[in-house]
């Protein structure tokens, strides 16, 4: 049995926080899946595991043995690129124009010390999440391709008549459990998936691409445009464009959210709006943990990027491309600064403050529960270590 282990680009990893602070890249989702499950699909049966920050390390642990797969966690797979990587000889490695290695297999201790026997060109150029805006940016391109992947020799449960369709009707795919009645559904863009037990509620218009997986829901008179992923349990309402949500968060109110990503357990309270464009209509500078400062990114258009449990209250304002550490709550009149380190409560007109550890625990502990999702000790344990590497940000 294959011993895989999907790692974390130590540089690409602080690229991507706030959304890495709480898990491995891998577990980040794009188009339906995240890419942890696309490595899965493709490269079979095995024992999986993580290389990734030691304070996530009792959550994501590593499985080692004598001889490794590991495969980055930043990289989309492809059927030929998973096929490379299976049939890599000892000491092989993939590695990229850019010198950043996609898969080796070998020992742990070639690979900590980059000890390459041979190294290969990809069979083609990888799609890879490098930056914050990647997420969103790619996620219309990888969605069509992990439709193809998931809906491939499957048939589909039947369209209720109540439903309107623009476009290709075989662009739509509907799982068991599904309820999708008087929406309407536009395929022209891309095609539109609907997981197990999702429902999609009368008077919702979709425009694909767009994937909603299991047990989420569209509320009524939602407007949303793609390309658009709602992860597992997540609920939304008012008007959504280009945006990820990687599972468990809501935004079940009026509202526009667009050109976003948005971690776990969010809640976007009823009425916020978050701006995407600049008045200008200027380059887009978002702030990077990496180097610390606000970066030029080419976009025009970039929404907001929240970390776990943060939340907004009731007609809350956010500015373009504001960036929402982990635990952040944010209520009150006017637009809060462009970035809000993790664990801070406030807003423009009250200020900010820290958030209190013991009472943050405790309605995470409840929000969770409402899923049938234990808060466990060592899901306390990264927060408390997250909770501590904010300090220098505040």
């Amino acid at each position: 049995m294959k011993n895989i282990i999907i790692f974390d680009d130590n540089d690409v990893r602080k690229q991507l926080l706030p959304i890495t602070y709480t898990r491995p890249i891998t577990k980040i989702r794009v188009g339906i899946t995240t890419i942890e499950e696309k490595w899965q699909a493709l490269l079979g049966g095995g024992t999986y595991s993580y290389l990734t920050a030691s304070y996530l390390k009792k959550k994501f642990p590593t499985t080692l043995r004598s001889q490794n797969l590991l495969v980055a966690g930043h990289v989309i797979p492809t059927p030929q690129l998973a096929r490379q990587a299976l049939a890599l000889k000892s000491g092989e490695a993939i590695v990229d124009s850019e010198g950043q290695l996609i898969a080796f297999n070998g020992s742990a201790q070639d690979f900590d010390n980059h000890n390459y026997a041979t190294t290969l060109a990809p069979v083609e150029p990888p799609t890879a999440i490098k930056h914050l805006w990647d997420i969103f940016a790619l996620n219309g391109e990888v969605l069509r391709s992990d439709y193809e992947r998931i809906t491939a020799g499957r048939q589909s449960q039947p369209l209720p008549p109540s439903c309107t369709v623009i476009g290709d009707p075989g662009q739509i795919f509907i799982e068991k459990g599904a309820s999708v009645e008087g929406a309407c559904l536009n395929t022209k863009g891309g095609p539109i998936y609907i997981g197990e037990n999702v429902e999609v509620m009368e008077g919702a218009c979709v425009r694909g691409p767009f994937a909603a997986c299991h047990d989420a829901k569209v509320r009524i008179g939602a407007k949303v445009y793609g390309a658009t992923t709602l992860g597992p349990y997540c609920k939304i309402g008012g008007e959504v464009e280009n945006t990820v949500m990687i599972g468990y968060s809501n935004k079940a109110h009026e509202g526009f959210l667009g050109d976003a990503v948005i971690g776990e357990w969010c809640n976007i309270g009823g009425g916020t709006t978050a701006s995407n464009l600049k008045n200008d209509y200027s380059e887009i500078r978002l702030w990077n943990y990496a180097t610390q400062r606000f970066d030029h990114t080419g976009l025009q258009f970039c929404g907001p990027i929240m970390g776990d449990h943060c939340k907004t209250g009731v007609n809350c304002m956010l500015n373009t491309a504001t960036v929402l550490g982990v635990g952040v709550n944010v209520y009150g009149a006017g637009f809060p600064r462009n970035f809000v380190a993790s664990f801070m409560e406030g807003g423009s007109t009250s200020g900010f403050k820290d958030v209190k550890m013991r009472p943050f625990l405790a309605t995470a502990k409840r929000v969770m529960a409402r899923h049938g999702i234990e808060l466990t000790p060592d899901d306390c344990d990264m927060l408390e270590a997250i909770y501590k590497l904010a300090k220098k940000y505040k």
